[in-house]
């Protein structure tokens, strides 16, 4: 399918000779003989490109262009003029024409034009495609009541400046919280920087964030530019915040106060223009209340409070985690997509998880890796996932998990075999079944 081009001028010799040549080239071509004609022609047709002439009867150029950004924002404009007219092309730039073409016309500069109109359109597009699937990849999965609520407080938060404060234990996804709030806000297309606060040591932190000048620091022959100088226009993470030391808590503060710092060993302020969004899997407020973390920077940090649920909070999420971390792992590891046998998912839904979604996904990975078969059993599952907390009875009497019953229950019983001398008698007793139910066990095990 060829690209479609609108031709806008009320001169019909232009109109006809542009036709024409751009027909050659292999365009298909569209004409309008002033403003209000190709308005109409925009919203019935949806042409790809539009060559527009500034001088009309009616509504001119600029005001067609004002029109068109109105409504099509995306479709790429170029305006055609008579003598150069610097004020004009201004004008019409800042409303978002692509380019600006003088008359008399040179077919050769028209072309090269619109073939530049159209690849910038077409990665424009692209890059609409990516940033979606960025946002999906990003995107908190559930639909658990926590998670709804989740989801709500991003939208809100997201389009505006304010900073965040996420709140929640390890593998909740807290770092997928802050790159959603990034993807949807408008900040998109600047970076956003990571900074772990906890693994980076006391005295290289103040040069990871803020930079330094050339040879300031032992063994560096170079300017480095910090975390914040890299981050300008975007977000800046600031993961486990609550494991910074009080030093650089006050260093912190300076900078979101003043907006500004300089480069360690460098005498120029530099600018701040950054969102702030800071994590920690703490309870500051015990932390503050200890002498640990500082009362003006929880303050000044936490504009947006987000608490993310653990994972034993929104259980109902679990068999959609577990399809999405399937498919993901079976293609990170050129696998062919395992599914979960009937009897799996109740014990993977009945334990609390406490390293939440990080330890599911973790735990999936590693199945999809091990397991030899297209179906993943509940043998196949690890035995601490039966909750060894509660005793043989308990376990003896889940009727609806007899595959992981059974795997659990041989665990179980080899390791009071092997504290016993292996004496079958003995190990009954201790427990509190029959002799006849652990040699059941051991016959399988044979078997």
């Amino acid at each position: 399918m060829f690209p479609s081009i609108l031709v806008v001028d009320d001169e019909p010799s232009i109109v006809q000779s542009l036709s024409g040549l751009l027909s050659d080239e292999g365009f298909d071509v569209i004409t309008a003989s002033n403003g209000y004609e190709a308005l109409k022609t925009i919203d019935a047709e949806l042409p790809d490109l539009v060559l527009l002439d500034i001088w009309m009867p009616g509504i001119d150029g600029i005001e067609t262009l004002k029109e068109i950004k109105k409504n099509h924002s995306a479709l790429p404009v170029i305006i055609i003029t008579g003598h150069g007219n610097v004020e004009t092309a201004v004008k019409a730039t800042k409303l978002g024409a692509y380019d600006l073409i003088e008359k008399p016309l040179n077919i050769d500069k028209v072309i090269v034009a619109i073939n530049n109109a159209l690849n910038f359109r077409r990665l424009e597009e692209e890059n609409r495609y990516l940033r979606k699937k960025t946002i999906e990849r990003h995107s908190i999965s559930g639909n658990s009541p926590p998670v709804q609520v989740l989801k709500q407080q991003i939208a809100t938060v997201a389009p505006t400046g304010s900073w965040v404060l996420i709140k929640g234990e390890n593998g909740t996804g807290k770092e997928l919280v802050a790159r959603t709030i990034h993807q949807l806000s408008p900040r998109a297309d600047a970076p956003m920087i990571d900074v772990n606060c906890a693994a980076i040591p006391e005295s290289l932190i103040e040069s990871e964030l803020f930079g330094h000048e050339k040879g300031v620091v032992p063994g560096s022959n170079s300017r480095k530019r910090g975390k914040f100088e890299l981050a300008n226009g975007g977000t800046i993470f600031l993961d486990e915040i609550g494991d910074m030391s009080l030093n650089t808590q006050a260093k912190i503060l300076r900078v979101l106060d003043e907006k500004k710092f300089q480069r360690v060993g460098g005498g120029r302020d530099l600018t701040m223009d950054v969102r702030i969004i800071a994590a920690t899997n703490k309870d500051l407020e015990t932390e503050m209340a200890n002498g640990r973390f500082r009362d003006d920077l929880y303050y000044r940090l936490n504009v947006v409070p987000i608490e993310v649920a653990p994972l034993r909070e929104r259980k109902d999420d679990i068999p959609v985690l577990a399809e999405i971390f399937l498919a993901e792992a079976a293609t990170s590891n050129r696998e062919k997509r395992k599914t979960l046998a009937a009897e799996t998912l109740p014990v993977l839904t009945q334990y609390n998880w406490p390293g939440n979604v990080r330890e599911l996904k973790n735990l999936i990975e590693r199945l999809v890796i091990m397991v030899q078969g297209d179906v993943i059993q509940c043998n196949h599952l690890p035995p601490h996932l039966f909750d060894p907390k509660t005793g043989p009875h308990e376990l003896f009497s889940i009727d609806h998990l007899d595959a992981a019953r059974r795997a659990f229950e041989r665990e179980y019983v080899n390791k009071k075999l092997a504290a016993n001398d292996n004496d079958v008698a003995k190990t009954a007793k201790a427990i509190g079944v029959k002799t006849a139910y652990i040699k059941s066990l051991l016959a399988e095990r044979k078997g």
